[in-house]
This record gives C-alpha cells, sequence and structure tokens, in this order.
C-alpha cells in the first residue's frame, strides 16, 4: 500500500513575521510513501526532479532524510519503528531559495505516513511533529493547512496557530534567483541580541499585518512590511533586494517587498496587477547584478496538504 500526498511552497516571515507568519504559494512537492512487500529491504528515498536546475546531491538518501526522521516520529508516537519503507520525492518547489522546500517534504512524509498507518496522530500532533523536525512552525503550519498563517511553538511543544484571510486582490510575485542561499548561512549573519526598542518595532509591525489582512487594509498593510530582526542583517545576502525595494517603495499598487523566508527569492506583494509596472525596471535590476531570475505571479494556495 501505498499513499502520495501534495503539499504547496511557503514563503515565511513576510517582514517583521519572523519565524511566525507564513503564506502558501501554488508550486508543489509530491511525496509517496510505501511500505515495501519484502521484508528486510530496509529505506528506499529516490528523488525525481522536475527541474534540472535544482541541485538534488545535498538531499540525504539515508536515515538522515527530513522526511524519514518525520515519519520515525510520528511512528514512535504511536509506539512503532518504521517497517521497510520506501519514500520518493517529487520536487517542484526550488531549493535552498526560501520557499519552503523543507518544510514541503517533511509535512508530505509525516502526512503520507499518517494516512498510511490510518491516520492515528490529529492535525495538532501532525503540527508539532513537523515544527520538531523544521524547528520552527512558520512554514509547516502554511503547508498543512494553506492560507496564511500565524504560529507559535509553546514551551511544552505543541504548536498554536490561526489561517488568517488574505484578501484575493492582493498577488504574491517571487522572484527567484538562479543561485541558492543554505538557511544555516542565512541564520549566522543574524544577532543574538536585539534592542528592546527594536523589538518593540517588529511587535508593532507584526500586530499590523495581521490585522491589515484582516481589515484588506492596503495602506495599512505598505506600513506593517518594515522589519529590524533579520532583513537589515541578510539584505547584503540578497542580489538586489535593496535596489528592488527602493524601486517598489512608491508605486501606487505596490504593497511592498520582503525577502522570501531565509531568501535569496525576494517577495514583492500587489494589488491586482500593479506588479507589471515595475517587472521591466526589476530585470534590469537583476541583468545588472548578472543573476538569472524566475518571476512568477501567484495567488494564494488557499487548501495546504492534499492527498492525490
Amino acid at each position: 500500500m501505498k499513499v502520495s500526498v501534495k503539499v504547496p511552497a511557503t514563503v515565511a516571515n513576510l517582514g517583521p513575521g519572523f519565524d511566525c507568519l507564513g503564506i502558501a504559494l501554488p508550486l508543489y512537492n509530491e511525496v509517496t510513501v510505501e511500505e515495501t512487500v519484502m521484508p528486510g529491504s530496509g529505506l528506499e528515498i529516490n528523488i525525481i526532479e522536475e527541474d534540472e536546475d535544482y541541485d538534488l546531491l545535498s538531499i540525504p538518501k539515508d536515515e538522515n532524510n527530513i522526511a524519514y526522521k518525520a515519519i520515525e516520529l510520528l511512528y514512535n508516537f504511536i509506539g512503532q519503528t518504521p517497517s521497510d519503507i520506501k519514500i520518493t520525492i517529487k520536487t517542484g518547489i526550488p531549493i535552498a531559495r526560501g520557499m519552503g522546500s523543507s518544510a514541503s517534504v517533511i509535512v508530505g512524509g509525516l502526512v503520507a505516513a499518517n494516512e498510511l498507518l490510518g491516520k492515528p496522530a490529529d492535525d495538532a500532533i501532525l503540527l508539532a511533529i513537523a515544527s520538531e523536525v523544521e524547528g520552527h512552525p512558520d512554514n509547516v503550519a502554511p503547508a498543512i493547512f494553506g492560507g496564511f498563517c500565524l504560529s507559535s511553538l509553546e514551551t511544552d511543544g505543541s504548536v498554536s496557530y490561526s489561517k488568517i484571510p488574505w484578501p484575493k486582490d492582493w498577488k504574491l510575485t517571487v522572484l527567484i534567483p538562479d543561485y541558492e542561499l543554505n538557511t544555516m548561512i542565512s541564520r549566522s549573519v543574524l544577532p543574538e541580541n536585539i534592542s528592546i526598542k527594536d523589538a518593540a518595532f517588529n511587535i508593532r509591525k507584526c500586530a499590523m499585518i495581521v490585522d491589515s489582512a484582516y481589515r484588506n487594509d492596503f495602506e495599512s498593510m505598505k506600513k506593517a512590511l518594515k522589519d529590524k530582526l533579520h532583513q537589515p542583517y541578510r539584505e547584503p545576502l540578497i542580489k538586489g533586494f535593496k535596489e528592488i525595494c527602493e524601486l517598489v517603495e512608491n508605486e501606487e499598487d505596490i504593497i511592498g517587498c520582503t525577502i522570501a523566508g531565509a531568501g535569496p527569492t525576494i517577495l514583492v506583494i500587489s494589488k491586482n496587477d500593479g506588479f507589471e509596472k515595475v517587472h521591466n525596471g526589476i530585470k534590469e535590476i537583476f541583468t545588472s547584478l548578472n543573476v538569472t531570475c524566475d518571476i512568477r505571479t501567484l495567488n494564494v494556495e488557499n487548501e495546504g496538504t492534499k492527498v492525490i
């Protein structure tokens, strides 16, 4: 018996929402988990790539694979150890670009295995296990549930989350560059301590994001995307980020520009077809930096993980 699931890409942080805000996008990884019929065959992991530009050599194909780690925790939760299983990952989400590729694989393995076992774990358990493997819930919450999510990893290991309505006319454009940025490197540039002033700034802005989305308040959202916790430190690692933010800052139908997750993808949020006004200007910026960029304007994926 085997189960396949389809998991969306996600973009975390959205400016000030460091490690707590995330939104799902209609780009997908597919994960299939099956119990092998030959006893003693052990663990088999296969990677199928849809895009030849993705570097798959760094993905472990043994017990260190993050999908397997999530599956192992699920089996442990029900008092079992994983049987001989085969995991197949079909990649459709760019790797090491800040679009939740690792979260999607974790969630995919977990949800598929849960279906295979007869659904012993509810959504709360799945979210907690996925967050434990990923390290934070900002990507895994929207990967599981879809939409725009606010999430919090609690001290007892549980995760609280809320799905926030996202205005239908707010479009998300991802600028996916042709180079990778390892999340560990992106996190290494962050300071160990911040000032009370900067913390208070981000608390205000994060609250404004949630409120602006609920009320479909375009002007308030433009003010809310500012950040002092991670983007100022990651900016030197993201080619073109500063220039693109300056380009879109005063555009009437552009809400703002943020680093997608840990980068290097850049997210531009606009109203309706507002991005078209800056499309050529952004291409010129990347050309001047000798960066090839895949530009995609997308709606929010509201459904999350689906069994297929």
